[in-house]
C-alpha cells in the first residue's frame, strides 16, 4: 500500500537572500582595488576571481553584516565541520545555490557549474581545498548595479532628486518648447506653432476656405539648447593611493561607476571616458573597472593629461573637460625616446615644469581640468593651485569619503548653470 510521509518544513536560512542583496554584499570584494595585497602574508584569500574566494567572501559578507542570525550559520559551520571532507555540505550547497542565482540573474558568468569546494571557518582557521580554479567574471550588468548604488547612495547625502542638464543662453527648435516662436528654416525640428502657422496665413491671404498655407508660413516653436558635455575621468592608480593604512582607490573606483551611470541615464548626450595614470597612462573601457587594480609605482600626471587630450580631440562636443583624481604629487616623467625618468623625492623641477606645460596646452585647446585632490601636502597644494591657475578650473581638497560627493555635485552644476 502506497503511503506519503509528511515533515515539517525547515526553511533555508540563505534562501531569502536576493540577487541584488547578494550584489550588495560583495561590493567590497568585487571592487577590491589591490588594498591588501600588500598584506598578502596575513590575508588567506590571494584575491582572484575563483569560485572558491567568491564562496569564501560570500560567508564572509553574510557574517560581517549580519544578513543571517549568527546561531544559525554557527550551526551550519558545525554542520559542515562534522561532515568531513566527504560529499557537500548543506552550508555549501546553500552558498552554491546563491552563487548559481547570481548567474542565471546575469550579473556573472562562471567558467563551469558551482561544484563543490571546501569552505574556511575564519575563526577555525580551517584551510581551503584544492577547488576552486573555476574562475567567474563580473558583467555589465553588476557593473550597473554598482554604479547605480553608489550614484543613489551619494545623492542621497546630498539630498538631491533629480538632475539638470547643460543649459545655456541659445535657443534651438525642439520637442520641449520654452522660448518664443520663429519662421520655421531647412534642418529645424518640425516642432509647429499651429496657431502661429494659421495666423501668417490669414494675415497673407486673408479669412478663407480653404486655407492656402505656403513655406513661409510655418512657424516653429523653440526651446532652450541643450549643449553636450565630453569628460576624461583621470585615476592615479600609482601605489600612493593604497598606502599609508588607507584605500583611496576604491572610493574612486565607485565614484567611477556613479558618474558612468549618471551620463548613462540622464544626460545621454554626454561621453565619459576612463584613463589611469601611473608610471605611463592608459585608457580602459568602463566595462574594465572593477577588475582594476593599483600599480605601478610612479605618478605619470604628464602622461595622463597628454592621453586624456588626444581621447577629446576625438569628440565633437561643446564642452570638454578633464576630471583628474590623484593623491601625489607627479613624480615621473616620458622622456622623447621614451625612457620614463622618475624621481619620488620632493616636487621634481623637470617634472613640474613639463607637466605644467602639458596643463598649459589643454587650455588652449579649451579643455578644463577640475582637480580632485586626496592629500592636503603643502608643496603638493601649491602645484594644484598653479594647474588650476593655469586651466582655470577648480581644486578640491577632499577625502576618500566625501570625493563622490563633491564629484558629483561639479558635475551636476555645469547642467544646470548657463554656459557661454
Amino acid at each position: 500500500m502506497k503511503y506519503v510521509k509528511y515533515g515539517r518544513y525547515v526553511p533555508d536560512a540563505l534562501d531569502g537572500l536576493s540577487a541584488e542583496d547578494l550584489m550588495k554584499l560583495l561590493e567590497n570584494y568585487l571592487l577590491d582595488s589591490g588594498f591588501y595585497s600588500q598584506f598578502y602574508e596575513f590575508r588567506e584569500m590571494d584575491g582572484e576571481q575563483t569560485l572558491e574566494n567568491l564562496r569564501q567572501a560570500l560567508l564572509d559578507a553574510i557574517r560581517e553584516s549580519q544578513a543571517v542570525p549568527e546561531e544559525v550559520l554557527q550551526e551550519l559551520m558545525k554542520r559542515m565541520a562534522e561532515g568531513g571532507e566527504e560529499g557537500e555540505s548543506e552550508l555549501e550547497r546553500a552558498l552554491n545555490r546563491l552563487i548559481q542565482r547570481m548567474a542565471e540573474e546575469g550579473y556573472i558568468t562562471i567558467d563551469a557549474p558551482p561544484e563543490t569546494g571546501r569552505l574556511t571557518d575564519p575563526q577555525s582557521g580551517g584551510a581551503s581545498g584544492p577547488e576552486g580554479r573555476v574562475k567567474f567574471e563580473v558583467t555589465d550588468k553588476a557593473l550597473d548595479f554598482l554604479g547605480f548604488k553608489a550614484l543613489k547612495d551619494l545623492l542621497g547625502s546630498l539630498g538631491k532628486s533629480s538632475f539638470g542638464r547643460h543649459d545655456t543662453r541659445e535657443l534651438a527648435t525642439g520637442v520641449e518648447a520654452s522660448g518664443s516662436t520663429r519662421r520655421y528654416e531647412f534642418g529645424d525640428t518640425m516642432n509647429l506653432d499651429v496657431n502661429a502657422t494659421l495666423l501668417s496665413a490669414i494675415e497673407r491671404n486673408g479669412l478663407k476656405v480653404p486655407l492656402d498655407l505656403d513655406y513661409e508660413d510655418l512657424q516653429v516653436r523653440q526651446s532652450e539648447y541643450q549643449s553636450s558635455c565630453a569628460t576624461v575621468l583621470m585615476l592615479d592608480c600609482s601605489h600612493s593611493m593604497i598606502l599609508y593604512g588607507e584605500d583611496r582607490f576604491t572610493p574612486a573606483k565607485r565614484v567611477a561607476l556613479a558618474l558612468s551611470h549618471l551620463i548613462r541615464s540622464q544626460y545621454p548626450g554626454d561621453s565619459l571616458h576612463m584613463v589611469l595614470f601611473h608610471d605611463s597612462a592608459e585608457e580602459i573601457p568602463i566595462g574594465q573597472l572593477a577588475r582594476v587594480k593599483v600599480g605601478p609605482y610612479y605618478t605619470n600626471t604628464r602622461e595622463g593629461l597628454k592621453l586624456a587630450e588626444r581621447v577629446l580631440s576625438r569628440q565633437k562636443k561643446d564642452m570638454r573637460q578633464i576630471i583628474m583624481i590623484t593623491d601625489g604629487k607627479p613624480s615621473a616623467l616620458t622622456l622623447d625616446d621614451g625612457r620614463i625618468y622618475k624621481n619620488a623625492f620632493g616636487l621634481d623641477p623637470l617634472v613640474v615644469t613639463e607637466t605644467l606645460r602639458e596643463v598649459g596646452r589643454c587650455r588652449r585647446n579649451g579643455i578644463l581640468i577640475n582637480t580632485f585632490m586626496l592629500a592636503s601636502d603643502y608643496g603638493l597644494v601649491n602645484f594644484v593651485q598653479k594647474v588650476t591657475e593655469i586651466c582655470r578650473g577648480k581644486a578640491y581638497f577632499t577625502t576618500p569619503y566625501t570625493l563622490g560627493q563633491y564629484l558629483l555635485m561639479d558635475y551636476m552644476e555645469k547642467k544646470v548653470r548657463k554656459v557661454h
